[in-house]
């Protein structure tokens, strides 16, 4: 018996160019695939520079009429879109739950964070703001902000919806029009964006292409988009560095993590089992920037921390993630699944030690998918390779320390900043950690984001900062006006 793939009642319609839809002018598509059984889930357009062109061309003939929109017309079509988003919510989430793989319940809370971001800056747009000064009588100095004009986002495939519509809020609130791509694996609820923004933003504010490397390099080289939001891996981000370097276009990256969570001698162990599972973000099979797969556990409570982990682990449900109840469900593609489980044989041929997982789980109904048990590696040293790169899939690392300076080292030691967790009830030890750990983000005995607290990453884990009132402005550029009278 294998797993049904569910009616989506959606079928793509092509690219979502200046408010109409549009085959890709080289009429190349590619199969979206549900990563639970191998279904196809329908052909979609592959973008190319043509494609973007035509979209970059629309949004600039939208531009003007949108940033001289009063920003009170502008937050309420914000406002309205946050509406529309909760509105279909349910079938969103199931949408992404087949295209990603990703649980449902995971999924619908995206939506909800989404909606609520695209209030959060509706509500900061009379926020945007410049200064005054004068150096003597008859001259006045005044800065305003100005959007950027066409703002290029490109998103990764474990928010599909979230990041495709939640990454542009800022940059349409600021006054900018978007190019959005969506990610290769998963650009089935994307595309269903399109739809849901038709009829509520002006055509061309809001544009959707769907697409491969060669669709984002062309964005990236647009001469006519100085402005460029990316999510996903350290690798992609250097060529985007490299290819916007030569017009010097504005940039912003949130990357990948190696995140540590440092567990100090005086945690409870069972409650910090179930801590670092939930911040390894199972229900996204650990495929989250943010995961915590680097435990840092002192000696004296590396048993009862690995017993306790390994019970956390066992007891989540893997399923088809469209399935009520189901809590973790497959790797998002074939070659994501390929690269997991090549991680996961370098572990134990370096030498770690593998507790639990490290393949498929036992159900025959989920043979035909990508699936991949949660897996946990003990005694892990930080030069192998699973201690030091990110693995984007279900995998922690148990590294044992006694010594804390020497805990640092190691959970400094790699190229990523991006978060770190620490567990203890001494506050003293705790802030002293959080001052010297080198991440952008730091949990002490929490899990979870808040919208408007800044997120974004230290060393090679990011440029800038996210869901925040800093992102806003960061869709904006100065303009400095000296008068005299």
């Amino acid at each position: 018996m294998t797993l049904a793939t569910p009616d989506l009642g959606f079928t793509p319609k092509g690219l979502y160019i200046g408010g109409e839809w549009v085959e890709a002018a080289s009429g190349r598509t590619f199969e979206s695939i549900n990563p639970s059984n191998r279904d196809r889930l329908g052909e979609v357009p592959l973008a190319g520079e043509a494609d973007v062109d035509r979209a970059v061309e629309a949004a600039k003939r939208a531009f003007p009429d949108w940033a001289a929109m009063p920003i009170t017309e502008r937050a309420a079509i914000l406002n309205e879109m946050a509406d529309v988003i909760e509105e279909n919510a349910d079938h969103l989430a199931l949408m992404d739950a087949v295209d990603g793989g990703s649980a449902r319940s995971g999924m619908h809370g995206d939506m909800i964070w989404t909606a609520d971001t695209f209030r959060y800056f509706a509500g900061l747009i009379s926020e945007i703001k410049g200064e005054t000064f004068s150096r003597q009588h008859g001259h006045l100095n005044l800065t305003r902000r100005q959007p950027y004009g066409v703002v290029a986002k490109i998103n990764p495939f474990n928010h599909p919806f979230r990041f495709c519509a939640e990454k542009a809020a800022a940059a349409l609130a600021a006054g900018n029009c978007v190019v959005l791509k969506a990610a290769e694996q998963t650009p089935l609820s994307s595309l269903r964006l399109g739809e849901l923004c038709d009829g509520i933003f002006p055509p061309g504010v809001v544009n959707i292409l769907t697409g491969a490397a060669e669709t984002g390099s062309a964005m990236v080289r647009h001469p006519d988009i100085h402005r460029i939001g990316f999510v996903g891996s350290v690798e992609t981000a250097r060529i985007i560095a490299r290819e916007a370097a030569d017009r010097l276009k504005v940039v912003s990256f949130e990357l990948g993590g190696k995140n540590p969570i440092i567990i100090f001698p005086d945690a409870d162990p069972e409650k910090a089992a179930a801590q670092t599972v939930k911040a390894m973000n199972m229900n996204r099979q650990g495929q989250s920037c943010s995961s915590t797969s680097r435990v840092l556990v002192h000696e004296s409570l590396h048993k009862p921390m690995l017993d306790a982990l390994a019970r956390e682990a066992e007891a989540i449900a893997i399923g088809a993630p469209w399935v009520d109840g189901a809590e973790m469900g497959p790797i998002v593609s074939e070659a994501q699944h390929r690269k997991v489980t090549g991680f996961i044989e370098a572990g134990k041929a370096e030498g770690a030690e593998l507790v639990i997982g490290g393949g498929a789980p036992d159900d025959a109904d989920l043979q035909d998918g990508f699936f991949v048990a949660p897996t946990i590696f003990d005694n892990v040293s930080p030069e192998m390779t699973i201690g030091s790169q990110e693995i984007f899939g279900p995998v922690m690392s148990v590294m044992p320390w006694s010594d804390y300076d020497r805990m640092l080292s190691v959970a400094n030691g790699v190229m990523y900043g991006l978060t770190a967790s620490i567990v203890t009830n001494d506050l003293n030890r705790a802030m002293e950690t959080a001052e010297r750990i080198e991440a952008g983000y730091v949990w002490i005995n929490a899990t979870g984001r808040y919208l408007g607290a800044p997120y974004g990453g230290w060393k090679q884990s990011g440029i800038g900062q996210e869901e925040c009132f800093d992102e806003l402005l960061s869709y904006t550029r100065i303009k400095n006006i000296n008068m005299r009278w």
